[in-house]
């Protein structure tokens, strides 16, 4: 009889593709009235957002964009650029979103790359755009976003035709076709990899990944119906980790921050009620750093979702100085963002303030859609023992992982390789079963056959009271092959000589794991503001 199970066959009652698009149908027709958008003196409720979505796909398709067309976002956490996230896939189309910090070489590796078919572009970026469309062989369409609010207008030429943003809502037609995919497994994204060296890698997502990110970001960030978030995570980054579609479904209101000032955010907190938001760990350092009169204490809990290195411990205590309840999360563009997550347990409560923050500065356990993360040994290819001790590469296997890489069938190979991804990331695992990122595998230094963290050495740098950043490289020995050095951006207006932080460190970690150099100055950045530890490997290698 159990053969019978196999004859029920799926049909269009019983099945439908997962898309994050639906989202915005279902929250539009629940909730018409509902604020969705506010930038400065703009605002716009769902009923609005749905119809300029429609508008602007419409308007798309009028174009001939169609399925597997990429149309480029080169923006910044504007509605315009909240409404991409939409409009685009609506059509049919591929999103991508480009860093507003990239060069023009990039952007025109980008723009022939992904064969982008229009290209939507924030005037104030027009001069980078510009520069690479005379170094690129494909003429997309161009169409500019013209922020009345943008601090900086280039003149635009003349001898140029555009299309301007806007001119894709009032010529449209809201009464478009609300076009879901056919298949879930349809491309949905495409977003380069910012890598300190190399070309960039396309980057691939679904339709139903990221629908799946979206309810397991839902019940691991335990997220209640409308949330208020301030749209701090740039747009181009993971789709700015999948909040757009996430804060859709939920019916919440997103704040569109153009651009980051501790100043004024803490104001828009403050201002518009804001319940979550999300940063770098880059982020949480400029407000732990900001002035003591731009700062703001809240009397209720904000809720901030932070990724990227493992933030030092002394940040997150900062942080809850200011009411913010940070939740540290792990994964990679190749992951649509977070797969990690510091799930808080009842007994943390009763620890230290110093040493809750610890325990969040661990990656953790894995979000809820995610099927599996492992830490292996890498000869054998299993998983290390649970002594916070033995370090060993993050695997990762579920549907939030990458369709592969655009036009790399040997790096999509080898990314996924034994029916796992590759993270690269070198990790321990705690007896509580808890993961924590110890590095980069080529950040690792082997001194005297010891492995030393370069981030755990980065811990304790953070913790001296004069340190705003610091990176620390393998840097060449005669007698032990490499010792940590340490690259320190000191905090305006501090002090603090060499030698002084190294007795620091000697004095809050192993010995033989203290840096035995240290460089002043400031810390060269990728245009996604990772620290470029490849050039400082360079440097310490002519010291």
């Amino acid at each position: 009889m159990t053969a019978e199970y196999d004859r029920l066959d799926a049909n269009a009652a019983n099945f439908v593709p997962l898309s994050p698009l639906s989202f915005l149908e279902r929250t539009a027709d629940i909730y018409p009235e509902r604020e969705s958008l506010i930038y400065n003196a703009r605002r716009y409720t769902w009923a609005q957002t749905r119809n300029r979505c429609a508008r602007i796909a419409s308007s798309l398709a009028a174009r001939g964009i169609g399925r597997n067309d990429t149309v480029s976002v080169f923006a910044f956490n504007t509605p315009e650029m909240f409404e991409s996230h939409f409009s685009i896939p609506l059509a049919g189309a591929v999103l991508n979103t480009i860093n507003t910090r990239l060069d023009a070489a990039t952007v025109a590796y980008i723009i022939d790359h992904g064969e982008s078919r229009a290209f939507i572009c924030d005037r104030q970026l027009w001069p980078v755009l510009e520069a690479a469309l005379g170094q690129c062989e494909l003429r997309p369409e161009i169409i500019i976003i013209d922020d009345a609010d943008a601090v900086e207008k280039p003149d635009l030429p003349t001898d140029h035709e555009f299309t301007f943003y806007e001119d894709l809502v009032d010529r449209g037609d809201d009464t478009y076709s609300w076009r879901l995919p056919d298949d879930e497994w349809q491309a949905l994204a495409l977003n380069y990899t910012s890598g300190t060296t190399g070309l960039p890698k396309g980057v691939v997502y679904h339709h139903r990944g990221s629908y799946l990110m979206t309810m397991g970001t839902v019940l691991s960030w335990a997220l209640p119906p409308h949330p208020t978030y301030l749209y701090t995570v740039p747009m181009f980054h993971c789709n700015g980790w999948g909040h757009a579609w996430t804060m859709t479904a939920l019916a919440g209101t997103i704040v569109c921050l153009r651009a980051f000032q501790p100043k004024l955010f803490f104001e828009l907190i403050e201002r518009h009620d804001v319940t979550h938001f999300g940063g770098a760990p880059v982020v949480l350092n400029m407000l732990a750093n900001a002035p003591k009169e731009d700062q703001k204490r809240f009397d209720r809990p904000v809720y901030a979702m932070t990724a990227g290195a493992p933030p030092p411990a002394k940040v997150l205590e900062r942080m809850a100085d200011f009411n913010f309840e940070v939740m540290h999360v792990y994964g990679l563009t190749e992951t649509y963002g977070h797969i990690l997550h510091s799930a808080p347990q009842a007994d943390w409560a009763a620890q230290s303030i110093e040493r809750q923050a610890e325990l969040k500065a661990r990656q953790g356990v894995r979000f809820a859609m995610t099927e599996a993360v492992d830490v292996i040994d890498p000869e054998s290819g299993e998983p290390v023992p649970w002594d916070a001790e033995t370090m060993g590469e993050i695997v990762i296997r579920g549907n939030t992982v990458m369709k592969g890489y655009l036009k790399d069938a040997e790096a999509t190979a080898k990314a996924f390789r034994d029916g796992r991804f590759q993270s690269g990331d070198i990790a321990v695992v705690h007896p509580d079963g808890y993961i924590q990122v110890r590095d980069r595998a080529k950040d690792v230094i082997i001194s005297g056959g010891e492995n030393i963290s370069s981030v755990e050495v980065e811990g304790v740098l953070y913790r001296h009271p004069a340190v705003g950043e610091a990176a620390v490289v393998a840097y060449p020995d005669d007698k032990w092959g490499e010792v940590p050095c340490a690259f320190v951006e000191l905090k305006t207006g501090q002090d603090a000589d060499e030698q002084e932080l190294i007795d620091f460190c000697a004095a809050n970690m192993a010995r033989f794991k203290r840096p035995k150099k240290v460089v002043f100055g400031e810390l060269p950045k990728t245009a996604t503001g990772k620290i470029q530890k490849n050039v400082l490997r360079e440097r310490a290698k002519s010291l």
